[in-house]
């Protein structure tokens, strides 16, 4: 769509922080109101609408979205995302590993042994950590323990947890990342490893180079997301 406003600002909105259009409040594709906890993450939301030329691109607009998501999608229906996120830790990209070659199988160990050791100490659970794609249970105490953890999240933040998990594969990755006990091109580097791994030995396609920025771009967004709300 064209633009069709001058400026936008955050906003006072209830108990929140909205967003203003020339003085208008803005509104999600549903008709709940839009607003979000921290003045920080609205500014930042008012920035991308600043940031759009002449044609105004929802798809530009990551924290926007996932804005919009936690209210009229998430909101309505906590649970079953509660469930859908903490179930990554059941299959855990970090608890499958390579059998060859070696030189994989190093950097696996490398990269994924620390975020597990991680959650091992933070959580006080274990896991199974096996060979190959064949399926194996968590313990049920493991699963237990995360999925606590992901219920104790606010929708805004189950909305900016779920690209972390989601494109990572990894709910233990995301956890540390979201707690700063490791770095994000630490994490994105991690959970990306087994891509990067095709790549070197097959050469890089355009086309996956260019998914796989797109990826980074919306991981970035999850993460500042979740640091904006934080902040004041």
């Amino acid at each position: 769509m064209k633009r069709f406003y001058r400026q936008a600002e955050a906003t006072a909105a209830g108990a929140g922080w909205g967003v203003a259009l020339d003085g208008n409040p803005t509104l999600p594709p549903f008709p709940r109101p839009f607003a979000v906890p921290t003045r920080a993450l609205a500014e930042a939301i008012a920035a991308e609408w600043n940031a759009q030329g002449e044609v105004v691109d929802p798809h530009s607009m990551l924290l926007n979205g996932l804005a919009n998501s936690a209210i009229d999608v998430i909101a309505p229906d906590r649970p079953y995302f509660v469930n859908e996120y903490a179930a990554y830790g059941g299959t855990d990209l970090l608890c499958y590993r390579a059998a060859q070659p070696a030189e994989l199988v190093a950097r696996q160990a490398r990269a994924w042994d620390p975020l597990l050791d991680w959650a091992r100490r933070r959580f006080d659970i274990k896991f199974e950590v096996v060979t190959g794609i064949v399926h194996r249970p968590q313990p049920a105490a493991t699963i237990e323990r995360l999925t606590r953890e992901v219920a104790a999240l606010d929708p805004f933040r189950l909305a900016a947890l779920a690209p972390l998990v989601k494109l990572g594969g990894s709910l233990v990755a995301a956890l540390a990342l979201t707690e700063g006990a490791f770095e994000e091109d630490e994490v994105w580097a991690a959970v990306n490893l087994d891509e990067e791994w095709q790549m070197q030995q097959w050469g890089e396609m355009p086309e996956a180079i260019a998914a796989l920025g797109e990826r980074r771009r919306n991981f970035a967004a999850a993460i500042r997301m979740w640091r904006l709300l934080d902040q004041a």
